[in-house]
């Protein structure tokens, strides 16, 4: 018997025919939409992955190639999915509002800030997430250390998006998350 190569897996067919192969001689061929979502680069820097994964990780000397398909859809599908999530994820800084709008210049806040919300909105966001809003606070309130003033404006820009969201968001269903 022939031993086998240091960087190869024995790849059991349907038929019963075993084959030995290298990562490098691994070939994937995507059907239908999946074709169009990755590029042929990245599917094989995916399908080396997986070949590393049943070889190092597992200890694997061979895989059926049920197996070697499952696991690649796995992880295509789970970069896929994570890529549909960005999509669907609004990020807005609050504390950058403040600063454009100008310190201690409330009056210029809330016009840009649900601006932003209907910029979030226009894009089909799921979830709308407004990060900063302690420093978005301080800034606009003008103050070094959290203080009463701090906690009504703090509870009025909360209150602000609510609203907007809830008058914009007629058709849409969306989650607003403000940290």
């Amino acid at each position: 018997m022939i031993a086998l190569g240091s960087d190869c897996l024995v790849f059991r067919m349907k038929s019963g025919e075993s084959v030995p192969l290298s990562a490098g001689m691994v070939s994937v061929e995507l059907l239908g939409d999946t074709a169009t979502l990755f590029d042929s680069e990245f599917v094989s820097h995916a399908a080396d992955a997986v070949f590393y994964y049943f070889k190092h990780d597992l200890g694997r000397q061979s895989v059926t190639v049920g197996e070697f398909t499952l696991a690649l859809e796995k992880v295509l599908r789970g970069f896929k999915l994570a890529e549909e999530n960005e999509k669907r994820v609004g990020l807005a800084d609050l504390g950058r509002l403040a600063v454009e709008s100008g310190e201690g210049c409330e009056l210029f806040f809330f016009p840009r800030l649900r601006d932003e919300l209907r910029a979030q909105l226009r894009e089909s966001r799921r979830v709308l997430q407004f990060r900063g809003l302690r420093r978005c606070v301080k800034r606009l309130a003008g103050a070094q250390r959290w203080s009463p003033r701090c906690q009504s404006l703090n509870d009025r820009i909360v209150d602000y998006l609510r609203n907007c969201l809830s008058a914009e968001a007629v058709k849409t269903q969306c989650m607003l998350v403000v940290e």
